[in-house]
């Protein structure tokens, strides 16, 4: 039940193939539960309806945690699509290499704070630590 109208069962199921495809949803059925998938393809079937509301800001926070390297490689390629297609994508992660590999610019917080930004550019673990803890980096 969507905005007071019934989805049509040959819809949802037409929806399900195409989603299943094109992110590479890894499950025995349409049919199965999202539950029971692996935590990777989970991701995917959220980024899938992510992708399906056209969304103009996306919050992830930790998409990644706890999926295999195969899973981790399709759910970065997929946010990076959403960002190219004008996604704004805000992307909270406790992985500094995840940040650094994926971000187009960096926010570094400290004490609750913006301490500072860092461009894709000049990102380095070490500028992004000194500047989490306060220490002048060289």
């Amino acid at each position: 039940f969507t905005k007071g109208i019934f989805l049509k069962d040959d819809k949802v199921k037409n929806n399900a193939e195409k989603s299943v495809e094109k992110f590479r949803i890894a499950t025995p059925d349409i049919n199965q539960k999202v539950c029971n998938l692996s935590g990777g393809n989970q991701q995917k079937v959220l980024l899938s309806e992510w992708f399906g509301i056209n969304p103009k800001v996306l919050i992830v926070d930790e998409p990644t945690r706890g999926v295999d390297v195969g899973a981790k490689t399709d759910i970065y390629m997929l946010l990076r699509k959403l960002a190219s297609s004008g996604v704004a994508i805000i992307m909270i992660s406790s992985d500094l290499l995840e940040v650094i590999g994926v971000s187009d610019r960096i926010l570094v917080m400290k004490d609750g704070r913006i301490a500072g930004e860092i461009l894709k550019k000049d990102a380095t673990e070490e500028k992004v630590i000194a500047m989490a803890t306060g220490v002048r980096a060289n």
